[in-house]
């Protein structure tokens, strides 16, 4: 093996395959199930570890016990559960750009979902009564993005078509096309929906807090597309009883939902699983993201999607 050419520990066939493609790098596998005592003789080699897809609390166990680690590269963008607690040395790369259009497509169902009264129908149907009356309509609404990434990109063109309007992103400054986040009160009490489009850092942490959600127009609806800590849940469930809003969530806090939560009763919610990302093709997508970021790695390069550290 060439001293130049870099060992990365993968999780899955699909990395190994996708890998093995580029010149200076060295895929090897490890079983992620078996904690550090499934990982290779390799590992006590390997710079880079890639963590299962969403696999990331058993991850950092299996990181320690590489000790040649210089890179961790993530398969999502979600990086919240690395950052602070990486071997010193050692930088984090995330994989943002991967999964913001199948996370956009649920965006816009999930909220066709909540407007059309869907789950609603879904009981009615099994419940064998029909009930015609008019519901609510995705057109004319007013779309509040919090988040300006990629993620926010790929929901605005999926919202466009179905005619709503204004759609308003806010980012954490203010630029062209989209507002800073110290606008958000301002905004808020005039659009009809809000979305949750950012990572979850120290600045998003209870971001949707009372004065927040009280600030949202009577009816609104909450769409969490991006960690669960970025909502105060006590603070969203005041306003779901209340009745007063309405929300729909893929991810929760705290996540998984024990199954004696309040959340899973609560008036006016729908709640999925974390599931926004999760279809079929998700670690293609995400190794196509990979790829680049190890070649850069290999053209001894900091990865393009850096979070923390320097290679």
């Amino acid at each position: 093996m060439s001293e130049n050419t870099l060992t990365v520990l993968v999780p899955d066939e699909v990395g190994e395959r996708e890998l093995a493609k580029v010149d200076g790098v060295r895929p090897v596998r490890y079983d992620e199930s078996q904690g550090p005592e499934g990982l290779p003789p390799e590992a006590a080699e390997a710079q880079v570890f890639v963590p299962g897809f969403l696999g990331q609390d058993e991850a950092r166990r299996l990181i320690e016990a590489c000790p040649e680690l210089r890179l961790v590269q993530l398969l999502s963008a979600g990086a919240e559960k690395f950052v602070g607690v990486l071997p010193e040395g050692v930088a984090l790369s995330d994989c943002r750009g991967a999964h913001g259009g199948v996370t956009a497509e649920w965006v816009l169902a999930a909220i066709l979902a909540v407007l059309r009264e869907i789950p609603e129908f879904v009981r009615n149907q099994t419940d064998a009564h029909w009930d015609q009356h008019l519901t609510d309509t995705l057109t004319g609404k007013s779309v509040l993005l919090v988040g300006a990434g990629d993620l926010a990109e790929q929901t605005t063109r999926r919202l466009e078509p179905f005619d709503v309007g204004p759609i308003t992103l806010v980012g954490t400054r203010a630029r062209d096309g989209v507002h800073g986040a110290d606008e958000l009160p301002d905004l808020l009490p005039h659009h009809d929906v809000t979305v949750l489009l950012v990572p979850l850092t120290d600045a998003t942490r209870g971001l949707v807090d009372a004065e927040f959600l009280a600030a949202m127009p009577d009816g609104a609806l909450l769409v969490n597309a991006a960690r669960g800590p970025v909502v105060d849940t006590d603070a969203l469930l005041a306003e779901l009883r209340a009745g007063r809003l309405r929300a729909v969530v893929d991810v929760t806090d705290p996540e998984p939902l024990p199954a004696d939560h309040p959340l899973w009763t609560a008036p006016n919610l729908l709640i999925t699983p974390h599931v926004g990302g999760s279809v079929p093709g998700h670690l293609d997508r995400a190794y196509r993201v990979v790829v680049p970021q190890l070649e850069a790695v290999v053209a001894g390069e900091d990865p393009p999607n850096l979070v923390v550290g320097q290679y």
